[in-house]
Order: C-alpha cells, then structure tokens, then sequence
C-alpha cells in the first residue's frame, strides 16, 4: 500500500467561501480554536481576544490554557492570525472589545450563559447594536443544561464513546463540535445574504459527541454487526511483524480477500462464518506487513499495516 510518506501528496485546491469576513474568536482551549483554524483555511479574517496570563504563567505565556497545556497545539490554532489580550471584565477591555466586534462578522464564543451575561455578551443586546453580526457560541450542553460542566470525556462517555478505563485516543468531542462550529459559520453567511442580519447558531459539544455516536446508536458497531467485528473482512488482525487494519467490507473487496486467502465463497453470509474469521486470522499471521502492503496494491484490497 501507498502511503503519504511514500508518496507525494498533492494538497487540493482550497475553496474560500469566506474571503473577507472577519471573525472575533473570544473561545478558548480547543474547540473554538480549532474553529477558528479551519475558518481561516476558508479564507476568514480572524482575530482571537484572549484574556491576559495569570500572573503565576511563566514569561510569554498566553492567557489560554491551551498554551500551558500544549505550546505546539497552541501556536498552530493560532497561526497567521492577530491575537489580542484584553481583560473583558474591565472597562478598558470592554472598549477593546466592542471596537472589535464592530468591525467584525462574526463573534465566537465559548463561555457559558452565566459569564456571557456578565461579560456583556447577551445575544439580544449585541443584536441591537450591531445587527449583521453572528454570533457562534458553543456550549457543553445544549438547553437547559448549558451550565454544567463538562469536557471532551465526559461529553464522549455520556455517548458511550469511552471503552473500559482507556482514554479515547482524540479528542472526538471537541474536534467534531469544532466542525459543527465552522459549517455555522458558513450558515451565517448564508443567512445575511437571506435577511440581511446577523443570526446565533449555537453547538453543543455533547451533541456533537452523539452525532459521531449515530452509528453505535443505529447498532452498526455492536459486537457481531458488519463492522463490529461480525464481517471477517473487516477487522484488526494481527500479523508476522505487527497489525493489520482489514477493510474488505463490499462484496468485491470481499471477494478479493476470499480468494487471496484461499476460500471458496465470498458471499456475504459467508464472511460472518466462524470458520472464515479463522481462515484469515490464520493467512493474515503469516504474512509479514510488507507483503501485505504488497498484497493489497496487487489484489485492491483496502488494509492499512500498523507496527
């Protein structure tokens, strides 16, 4: 198999829908950021307001979390873009504030209710005074529970997302809110051309966490289901010198699999069989991840070999 170390990757040409609009980012750790990244990729304006750094941080620390937890994390959020410190429960910061949102299409946010009241960002008031604003505020929770707290593992156990006593390997939670907050984005623009005013869109990072969940939910990864473990071409085997990522899940793939292992039917029912789990349990262990990266260029199947 190819991979992108092994060959050169062509990135695709970026479309910018949102050439010239500028953004106000007040959200801090990650998805709001993460936000912000991917709306500056569409061609965004953006300008992130943070508050200063506690005055325990050490020299040049940004006054979001994320830059003590993570300074490479940080820095690529917040690459190209202007960054503001303003303290926004004081007067000065206020006034840094509103100058900014002023010349702004859109505002970010990532407070809860209670501190978006006292920071003086209630929708309704922001609407009166600058009525083609958007405003994008991503929450925990949506609804009522938009105070409680919460995080990224909360939001995923919650979904069922978190197995035994193992952490999740990303933050799936904050990434997908972080995508939901982008398209808003998106859908604000489309809403001014419409009406020709500023709309909320708000996201919940728990809905977020339940839509990538759909899938469990519909039971279409429940132990035994096609591509929970029941399809014997779709599985993590391991191998003579590591693992090995099977995906031959369609009929076709299927079949390629069948025959480089040696079996005589790939119809569908026959690849949940026990004996055919065993069958290329059994070709997979003897075959080292060099010969299957072969093997998968050779008979199109779609595997991936890990260490």
């Amino acid at each position: 198999m190819v991979t992108q170390t092994d060959a050169k990757v062509h990135p695709p040409r970026l479309l910018r829908p949102l050439k010239g609009v500028r953004i106000l980012s007040l959200a801090l750790n990650l998805p709001g950021p993460a936000a912000l990244m991917r709306c500056k990729q569409m061609g965004a304006i953006c300008v992130k307001l943070e508050p200063p750094a506690h005055p325990d941080a050490p020299k040049g620390a940004s006054g979001d979390p994320m830059g003590l937890y993570n300074r490479t994390a940080y820095d690529t959020l917040q690459a190209g873009m202007r960054v503001i410190s303003a303290d926004l429960k004081s007067d000065k910061g206020q006034k840094i504030l509103h100058r900014e949102l002023e010349r702004s299409d859109i505002v970010l946010t990532s407070f809860r209710p209670s501190a978006m009241r006292k920071l003086g960002l209630d929708w309704k008031v922001l609407h009166k005074l600058y009525p083609t604003l958007s405003m994008i505020a991503i929450f925990g929770s949506p609804g009522v529970r938009a105070e409680e707290p919460g995080h990224d593992l909360t939001y995923l156990a919650e979904n069922n997302l978190v197995a035994g006593l193992d952490l999740p390997p990303t933050l799936y939670a904050d990434m997908g809110g972080s995508m939901m907050a982008s398209e808003a984005a998106l859908q604000t623009r489309l809403m001014l051309l419409k009406n020709g005013k500023g709309v909320r869109i708000d996201i919940a990072l728990s809905d977020a966490a339940a839509y990538l969940a759909l899938p469990r939910t519909w039971g279409l990864t429940k132990p035994g289901a096609a591509v929970g473990g029941g399809h014997a071409g779709y599985r993590v085997y391991p191998c003579k010198d590591g693992r090995v990522a099977m995906a031959a899940l369609e009929p076709h793939f299927a079949g390629a699999l069948a025959n480089a292992v040696g079996l005589k039917t790939s119809h569908i029912m026959a690849m949940f069989a026990p004996e055919t789990h065993t069958a290329v349990a059994n070709f997979l262990h003897g075959q080292t991840r060099a010969q299957l990266d072969r093997l998968a260029i050779e008979r199109d199947i779609p595997l991936f070999t890990l260490a």
